[in-house]
């Protein structure tokens, strides 16, 4: 079943806080082969609180996604400042794009992080494919 077209334009609320530390961002650079000299995250690093929020769209039973059916077809993100040890991150996720192709619905979606005082972070950008029925 097609996810219904008004979902573009809808906001989600914000994600749990995420607080970041220097074991987390170790962790992450680790699994990922990035390296760490103990300043600045990894320029991937905000992966980890978009993808919650990601989590929160793709499991939300009003939306109609069947999570089984999603690839990941896209990320980028843009920066105002990088993420370091200390941080409170959350998440607001907004479907910038929903469009219908050969069965498939494409979502574009656009994932604002900020820090515990509301200051943005960077901006998470995805493109998420829900396959349709076989």
């Amino acid at each position: 079943m097609a996810v219904d077209p008004a979902l573009a334009g809808r906001t989600f609320p914000p994600t749990d806080p995420y607080p970041v530390s220097r074991e987390k961002i170790l962790e992450f650079a680790h699994a990922t082969g990035c390296a760490y000299d103990g300043g600045a995250a990894p320029a991937t690093f905000p992966i980890v609180v978009a993808f919650a929020a990601m989590t929160g769209l793709m499991t939300d039973p009003d939306v109609g996604i069947s999570l089984h059916r999603v690839v990941h077809g896209e990320q980028r993100f843009t920066y105002t400042r990088p993420v370091v040890a200390g941080d409170v991150l959350t998440a607001t996720l907004t479907v910038d794009t929903l469009r219908q192709i050969g069965g498939a619905d494409i979502l574009g979606t656009r994932s604002e992080i900020a820090d515990a005082d509301g200051r943005p972070v960077c901006t998470a950008f995805a493109t998420l494919v829900h396959r349709g029925e076989e």
